[in-house]
């Protein structure tokens, strides 16, 4: 991924991501921690095979899959060039359903909720332009990973991405030290200081490296480094798969149904923000004043929490209704009116509860249950759907509330730019989101956190052309004033 001329104005961007370590009867297979510590010494635009102006962020030891969800949503906001690295275990859920890359204190009953859903990475790099995204992975499959790896006979990434990478097999006897697959690349990279394209250091990168035998590896037929002469035939299906061509299998299986779309999910075009809804929607925690007993866990996917009415807002659009049941006038003797019957083991809604933990400067724990009902909603409904981005915002109102002024600006940014992918840059929810950002960043007190957070800040304020016209240049002149202002707390 060469990156020269125009594209060389737009800011590129780094990700290496380090899972949790694969080990075998202690031994170690795959250590992401070395892998990410050896890349490191890589000059950036080595790496990224662009001159252009480069973030990179390392993650190493990351616990949160909805901290990194947020990493990742950043990088692929990057309009220029960007390389995404992970290295770790690659694992299932007990459903054997999906794959994941665990984190660190990844187990197997807390799969789902501690370890990072592949299929995010997917999501996230969707909507980028083809040929500006490489994905790189040196990971280690398990033995609940391994059958839906010899079932998909690849590893699903975004269209729109290069994917460059090698899995191995479950059981093989790893060394210490660097991966061969990293260790070679790297090599690949400093012998050549011309930096060959990313398929001719993959494809010399497989022919050197001691991988472990039965490893699976993307692309399964990489180019070479010399070109035939002479064009070779189109191979058919039986020979593409007597050659080994697994992919193959993906693309002829025939396509699964689509799952009907759940009766309380709600669609974009129909979604607001979670402080405009009615009895479906989260509040403002400010607003809150009826705090109800409600359980830390969320409940199973089959049983969503009821909908409960908050107290109507200023800004709310649609009126609140009454809660009581409407009685008959005058019921006839024929028909006694029945009793309503009431399910005592139906869920409460949480969110009056976290507001009141909030409200009672509990903060750790209120932060602690609003994100575990976000983990549940992402997993019910998608990264991608309005109950997740209510939830996020949620978390960002609860930080703003604790003081923590730097996260309170990333969630609301994070929530603004799903919104923005979503929704027209008009949406008053999208500018709401906006505003919220733009104030948590003016009250951030430490000139480095506010210069490493307001060039994301101005570019999202730069998308949105009914916000305020105010906004930008306020947040412009402070970005200046930021660069020029000593560490520390001003």
């Amino acid at each position: 991924m060469q990156i020269n001329g125009a594209d060389q104005q737009q800011r590129g961007h780094v990700l290496l991501i380090a899972g949790d370590a694969a080990v075998r009867r202690r031994t170690v297979q795959v250590e992401p921690s070395a892998n990410l510590a050896a890349l490191s010494t890589v000059p950036v635009s080595v790496l990224l095979g662009s001159d252009a102006p480069t973030d990179t962020t390392y993650l190493d030891g990351v616990r949160d899959q909805n901290a990194l969800l947020m990493r990742l949503r950043t990088a692929a906001a990057t309009p220029g060039p960007l390389l995404i690295y992970l290295s770790g275990r690659l694992t299932g859920d007990r459903r054997g359903q999906q794959l994941y890359l665990a984190l660190p204190g990844t187990t197997t009953s807390t799969t789902r909720y501690t370890a990072l859903p592949w299929e995010w990475l997917g999501a996230e790099l969707r909507s980028r332009p083809v040929g500006l995204t490489t994905v790189m992975f040196d990971l280690a499959a398990d033995k609940r990973a391994w059958p839906l790896l010899q079932e998909y006979g690849t590893l699903p990434a975004s269209t729109s991405a290069d994917v460059y990478g090698v899995i191995a097999p479950p059981g093989f006897a790893g060394s210490a030290g660097v991966s061969p697959y990293t260790r070679v690349w790297i090599d690949q990279l400093r012998r050549n200081p011309d930096r060959p394209a990313n398929t001719r250091i993959h494809a010399r990168t497989v022919a050197a490296a001691q991988l472990p035998p039965g490893s699976m590896v993307l692309p399964s037929t990489p180019q070479l480094d010399m070109q035939p002469a002479e064009p070779r035939p189109p191979m058919t299906n039986v020979q593409r798969l007597l050659a080994g061509d697994t992919t193959l299998l993906a693309r002829l299986r025939r396509p699964e149904p689509q799952p009907p779309r759940r009766s309380d999910e709600i669609p974009w075009d129909e979604a607001v923000g979670y402080d405009q809804m009615p009895s479906a929607s989260h509040q403002r925690l400010e607003e809150t004043h009826h705090p109800v007993r409600a359980s830390a866990h969320p409940p199973h996917p089959t049983a969503p929490a009821p909908q409960q009415t908050p107290p109507p807002t200023q800004r709310a659009a649609v009126p609140t209704a009454a809660v009581r049941p409407v009685m008959p006038s005058a019921p006839t003797p024929e028909a006694p009116e029945p009793v309503p019957q009431q399910s005592p083991m139906a869920p409460q809604d949480p969110r009056p509860h976290i507001y009141a933990l909030a409200q009672a400067r509990r903060f750790n724990e209120s932060m602690q249950l609003a994100q575990a009902w976000e983990t549940h909603t992402l997993q019910t409904y998608g990264i991608h759907s309005p109950q997740a981005t209510q939830w996020l915002e949620i978390r960002a109102d609860l930080a703003k509330m604790s003081g923590n002024d730097l996260l309170a600006t990333q969630l609301w940014i994070a929530a603004a730019r799903t919104r923005l992918a979503h929704q027209s840059p008009d949406a008053p929810e999208v500018v709401d989101a906006a505003r919220s950002a733009h104030h948590c960043w003016e009250q951030i007190t430490d000139p480095a956190e506010g210069r490493n957070t307001g060039p994301e800040l101005i570019n999202l304020l730069r998308q949105l052309p009914t916000l305020d016209a105010r906004h930008l240049p306020a947040a412009q002149r402070r970005l200046e004033y930021l660069n020029t202002a000593p560490s520390g707390r001003r």
